[in-house]
């Protein structure tokens, strides 16, 4: 999978989803791109297993950068105010997709779903024993999560796959930040800052009717 060059510390990138809530509780899209960003170059060091998820979250990472650049940046500042000024501006398909760009509530809330997905699996690997097969704690993940979202050719391209990923430990291991127990340190300090970033989201789109947006 990934040489010593190639590692990427998931402590760095975990840590940068606790600076994306603001005193008012409100998810900072800055530091939530930057934190998916780091999450895309975790999974691409694991090789091609995961690239139907970073794939379509580099599409959406760059959507949501075009937004947080173009003449209505302030309006992306946080992912409240986005939900605000789009729902205002009607500029949310909720019926279908339209043809023009994709809007930033149907964008966030596909790398929502996958965020999901990765916070259940990294939380599976915290609390399963040793020899827990990791194949076995990513496709639960993902049978309770993107599963619902994907067509089956991907469902099936997707449970296939997860059968080489490596042993517990080794795979702990790639998180880079040392022993197995020390990954396992890190993610129970890191997780609970996905989980809240992931429930406040959760809560903003289930108030405006937003989590099942075509």
């Amino acid at each position: 999978m990934a040489n010593g060059e190639d590692r990427c510390c998931l402590k760095e990138v975990l840590v940068t989803f606790q600076s994306c809530l603001n005193d008012q509780q409100e998810i900072l899209m800055d530091p939530y791109i930057a934190g998916w960003k780091g999450l895309v170059r975790f999974l691409n060091v694991l090789g091609t297993i995961f690239s139907f998820v970073s794939k379509d979250a580099v599409a959406k990472i760059q959507i949501m950068e075009n937004y947080r650049s173009g003449d209505q940046k302030a309006e992306y500042l946080t992912l409240h105010s986005m939900v605000k000024y789009e729902l205002a501006s009607n500029l949310v398909d909720l019926k279908k997709p339209g043809d023009q760009l994709p809007s930033g509530c149907r964008t966030i809330l596909r790398l929502h779903r996958a965020l999901r997905w990765l916070q259940l699996f990294l939380e599976g690997l915290r609390t399963s024993s040793e020899d827990s097969s990791t194949s076995a704690l990513c496709t639960e993940a993902y049978n309770a999560s993107l599963a619902n979202y994907h067509p089956w050719i991907i469902r099936k391209t997707s449970l296939l796959a997860f059968y080489v990923l490596p042993a517990r430990n080794t795979f702990l291991e790639y998180m880079n930040v040392g022993t197995p127990a020390d990954a396992v340190a890190m993610l129970e300090e890191a997780l609970p800052s996905i989980a809240k970033v992931y429930n406040v989201t959760e809560a903003l789109y289930a108030q405006h009717n937003l989590l099942d947006i075509p």
